[in-house]
């Protein structure tokens, strides 16, 4: 195996360039291309190139005529949405910083978050959002402005920025260079206060102008589309806004995931950016509405049917056969999935955890690849990625071009490039803690082969030592157990305990449809249910296949199904996602213990 490996850049940043050149540049050289497109009485709307240019700068005049001055923080709070993107590059514009801030977040996150960072503005989405804001707000000193997107905020700072000339925004806007911040991020982490990532404008252009480099047949100008559902609050919603800009293709938004199957359907994306929940769902959806309609059998076999040819493209190619049944279920089964992801994606960018590698191999056959990649706020999201023409399923890629993968002697896996973030907002000592020689340290464990394809195999503060002394990383069986339809979530304990076992959860959408597959009456509760052998052995059947994943001393021996669901709102979840283990071992201690009583 190897313990390095890195990729020569295929792309360099401008020197004495940022973020808002882009926007300048795509004006100039593609002025009629459509850039970006928004929903208007319920229909998508291009707008080109110098349009976005035009809205951009009326709203880069209004927050220099408002007092916004060099280097300010701007915070934004809101859902994905058209006026995210814009907001985005009119703070660049105006030479200022962007802080991003969870739409869902609690007043005590907003109010540190604005200010630890020393916001000197604020825009949110809508009034409950600003109500939260001016909870807080008596004690920021630094927040002076706050304007309501859906109150007619943008269209107020339009009018505001009426007499600000075109060259006071040329003048601001030079100002930044590559080394300067763009954004500060404020990382979800699963204990403490949040970290303030600093990310320059070099680190974005840098990372996403070598991922359009390096696949091109995604970013076609003028022919690809991606429409975004990820929080623009999270730093992997920002790399498919910027990546957008960069190429440019066509850049949708939608503020609400539920309805991203409508969406999907009108838009008509060539690229999809998704989290695994996200294709783990349509799957599962698609799966339990053939057994709805008694065609399940044929589901499930056409499902084995894409796993096999999937593999069989890495190892020589598939059989007359087995291309004979592919071609046979394209039209009874693939062809109506990738019609549900808006019919022109052929691709998806996954990220945030692991997919699975029987769900990559899926996806694969039946003609949508899903692309892994993987990074963290600090590495500006993508620091490796699966490229398009030559994807290993089950890893997270090679290193994005002009940057590197170490791995250390205890398996960590290090980080090093130009996409790297330059330290913590006003904590020097984490910033210490986590550059060492130049390099990051993720806290993630992982390998990578002979072609410097990189896996992740678990995070280093999350191994569990059981009694007899064997090491176990949690997230491996836990992302096959939580690939499972009835699963919501699921997380692995036995820390100095004789074997591993796991609290699992009832996923909430699909827990109607399970009832209705299995006769149970509608209106039952997961309490109600809580001893009923069918559900109990539907879970079951899920923790025995994330067992095939790890070796015997590491598989789970029991699990207990609790009556709740993980949220970010219940505190078991960070925005993004993730496990908040040491809550859920708090909240739920004397469940864990009952699975160690004899």
């Amino acid at each position: 195996m190897l313990k390095e490996f890195s990729l020569p850049a295929r792309y360099q940043v401008p020197s004495g360039g940022n973020l808002s050149d882009l926007i300048h540049g795509n004006a100039e050289k593609h002025p009629d291309v459509a850039v970006l497109a928004r929903k208007v009485d319920g229909h998508w709307q291009d707008l080109t190139a110098v349009q976005f240019l035009a809205e951009v700068h009326a709203v880069a005049k209004g927050l220099i005529a408002s007092g916004v001055e060099p280097g300010d923080r701007v915070a934004v709070m809101s859902r994905t949405r058209y006026e995210w993107t814009l907001l985005d590059f009119a703070i660049w514009c105006a030479g200022a910083i962007t802080v991003p801030v969870y739409e869902t977040s609690s007043a005590e996150q907003v109010s540190w978050i604005l200010g630890d960072s020393g916001a000197v503005a604020v825009v949110t989405e809508t009034a409950g959002h600003t109500a939260v804001v001016a909870a807080v707000r008596e004690g920021l000193a630094d927040l002076e402005h706050a304007w309501e997107i859906e109150a007619g905020g943008l269209a107020a700072l339009a009018e505001a920025g009426r007499g600000v000339a075109d060259a006071t925004v040329a003048e601001r806007r030079s100002l930044a260079t590559e080394d300067s911040i763009a954004t500060i991020v404020y990382t979800s982490g699963t204990t403490g206060r949040p970290k303030g990532c600093q990310l320059t404008h070099a680190n974005f252009i840098s990372e996403l102008g070598n991922v359009v480099a390096r696949m091109p047949e995604l970013f076609r100008t003028g022919q690809s589309s991606v429409l975004l559902f990820l929080p623009l609050a999270h730093v992997l919603g920002r790399i498919a806004e910027i990546a957008a800009v960069i190429a440019p293709i066509r850049l949708g938004h939608v503020p609400d995931i539920k309805n991203v199957t409508e969406e999907l359907g009108s838009f008509k994306p060539t690229l999809i950016l998704g989290v695994p929940r996200v294709f783990e769902k349509v799957f599962n959806t698609a799966r339990a509405k053939a057994q709805a309609e008694g065609k399940g059998a044929i589901f499930d076999k056409a499902a084995d049917t894409a796993i096999a040819y999937s593999r069989a493209l890495d190892q020589g190619g598939p059989s007359l056969l087995l291309r004979l049944k592919h071609a046979v279920f394209d039209k009874l089964v693939y062809g109506k999935l990738r019609n549900a992801l808006g019919g022109r994606c052929n691709a998806a960018i996954s990220g945030g955890a692991p997919l699975g590698e029987r769900l990559g191999h899926f996806y694969r056959g039946i003609g949508f690849t899903v692309l892994e990649g993987y990074g963290l706020t600090e590495s500006c999201a993508a620091t490796t990625f699966n490229p398009n023409d030559k994807p290993k399923i089950g890893t997270v890629g090679q290193p994005v071009p002009g940057s590197a993968v170490r791995i250390a002697e205890d398996g960590e896996v290090l980080l090093k490039g130009p996409n790297i973030f330059t330290g913590y907002w006003n904590n020097p000592a984490a910033t210490a803690e986590a550059l060492r020689d130049g390099w990051f340290a993720t806290g993630d464990i992982g390998t990578l082969d002979d072609e410097g394809y990189l896996t992740i195999t678990g995070r280093k503060k999350e191994i569990l030592v059981t009694a007899g002394g064997k090491n176990v990383a949690p997230a491996v069986i836990e992302d096959r157990i939580r690939a499972h339809a009835v699963v919501g979530e699921v997380m692995v304990v036995g820390d100095r305990k004789p074997f591993i076992a796991c609290l699992v959860t009832v996923d909430p959408d699909f827990f109607p449809k399970w009832k209705e597959l299995n006769g149970k009456p509608a209106d039952a509760t997961v309490a109600d249910l809580r001893e009923d052998a069918d559900l109990l052995a539907a879970l079951q059947a899920a923790v025995d296949d994330g067992n095939q994943a790890v070796s015997h001393a590491e598989a789970v021996k029991k699990f207990h199904l609790l009556d709740a669901v993980f949220s970010e709102e219940s505190g078991h979840l960070t925005p993004s996602l993730k496990l908040k283990r040491n809550v859920v071992l708090k909240d739920f201690a004397a469940e864990v213990e009952g699975l160690y009583r004899k």
